[in-house]
């Protein structure tokens, strides 16, 4: 006590209370010393808190990945590096979005023959218990070696055709997605967002090496559902190996190959793997199918108890397709949403829709938008309409149907919408929570 009032009295700022505890020091010294001696489960519950709260985010992911649990310091990680957070998009975890973030970033940057392909395989022990989506909007090709001066007398486009494919395969997905056991989603395109004044069309080939690595690695996913290829250029013959890859697939749910260059052959592997899967979303829109390929998704549609939602809008499937595809779904039971925009459809399509109307009872939204069924086409609708409880949206924007016609469509579709409303209003929900 003596040593005590001496020192008050020499240091008027010293104070017992500048004297950290025992504890403190320890975790000081637990977080100076981290990255050599992870000792954080350890620790008591309130004691894993403190050095959470202040360990680096700069620590190595081999370090923090299979050891810090707390949403806490990865939420801390993810604000750090992005502007934009939103959390519920994965699944309320912020130690998922970082994750799947970090993984994403380094396969859109990742340039074949230039990167190690370790910094991908690295990361597999670390977050293979996280990742459930990967959505990708880029691949690089590799690194091209200039060859202007070899081919000065050559213009772009030869010299584009002259570059040989085996410079554009992209990074195989296949060693990593297939050891991702919660992997659901795989959004990916194939080309490059901001080539600026470099823009070659090699940057945006999905070559058939491209196309035969990534059908064997989505075959090899058994707990994929959704699985989007848009912007890709996927043509027929590359459709048709990835079809023949989905067959059977146990899990796929969602298939979108939208904004490719799908044409009727492609259409018709696509229609006999709606009958062979368990498919429930097909998303086919701005393609290139015509009446052939759309009477082969109608033959799908027919075999079909899974199809939910079909979308072809953008394509060019004519009556002949339309006709065939209203057909198909007076038999089918399936199919709740159809969208038909953009297929220069006419009256015979609307004549066939207008049994449709009569006799589905699974139909609950059908899009005509940007088509020609003109005054005729939009009666044959009302006719079909007028019984149908069922149907609760029809998209007729720009199909020069009359405007009272529209107005009375609308009033019996808005009935059954309110009806719908009411009844589930009414329906305890039987869904588990």
């Amino acid at each position: 006590s003596f040593y005590t009032r001496r020192c008050i009295t020499e240091d008027p700022s010293w104070s017992l209370v500048t004297v950290p505890h025992l504890t403190e020091l320890c975790i000081q010294h637990i977080i100076h010393n981290f990255e050599k001696n992870p000792i954080l489960n350890y620790l008591l519950p309130e004691h894993q808190r403190k050095v959470v709260d202040r360990l680096s985010t700069s620590l190595p992911l081999a370090v923090t990945a299979n050891i810090v649990s707390h949403e806490d310091y990865w939420k801390r990680c993810c604000i750090e590096r992005w502007q934009v957070c939103d959390v519920s998009n994965y699944g309320d975890s912020w130690k998922r979005m970082f994750f799947e973030r970090h993984l994403e970033n380094i396969l859109k940057f990742f340039t074949p023959s230039t990167t190690d392909p370790k910094e991908v395989l690295e990361l597999i022990p670390l977050c293979k218990g996280y990742v459930r989506k990967l959505e990708i909007d880029q691949f690089l090709p590799p690194v091209r070696v200039d060859e202007k001066e070899e081919s000065d007398d050559l213009d772009d486009t030869e010299e584009d055709a002259n570059f040989s494919e085996a410079y554009t395969h992209h990074y195989n997905l296949k060693d990593l997605i297939t050891a991702l056991p919660h992997l659901e989603e795989l959004h990916l395109t194939y080309g490059v967002k901001s080539c600026g004044m470099n823009f070659e069309w090699s940057l945006f080939n999905f070559t058939e090496q491209d196309c035969f690595n990534l059908a064997a690695a989505v075959k090899m996913c058994h707990n994929l559902k959704v699985f989007k290829l848009t912007r890709s250029k996927v043509d027929d013959d590359k459709i048709k190996l990835l079809a023949r890859n989905l067959l059977d697939h146990p899990c796929l749910l969602e298939l979108d190959l939208s904004h490719n260059l799908i044409r009727d052959s492609g259409a018709q592997a696509l229609g006999k793997l709606i009958s062979h899967s368990r498919l429930k979303t097909l998303n086919l829109c701005n393609n290139q199918i015509r009446h052939l390929g759309a009477q082969a998704l109608a033959q799908g549609l027919a075999e079909s108890s899974t199809l939910i939602s079909l979308n072809l809008r953008l394509n060019f499937v004519e009556d002949k397709g339309g006709e065939a595809i209203g057909h198909a779904l007076l038999t089918n039971a399936s199919l709740k949403s159809l969208h038909l925009g953009s297929n220069n459809l006419s009256v015979p399509t609307a004549a066939v829709f207008s049994q449709v109307l009569a006799q589905n009872t699974t139909l609950t939204s059908i899009n005509f938008s940007c088509n020609h069924l003109g005054l005729d086409g939009g009666k044959q609708l009302l006719e079909g309409l007028a019984n149908n409880k069922t149907l609760t949206k029809l998209d007729l924007r720009h199909t020069e149907v009359e405007q009272e016609t529209d107005f009375l469509i609308h009033q019996i579709v808005w009935a059954n919408r309110e009806a719908a409303r009411l009844g589930s209003l009414q329906q305890p929900t039987t869904e588990p929570l």
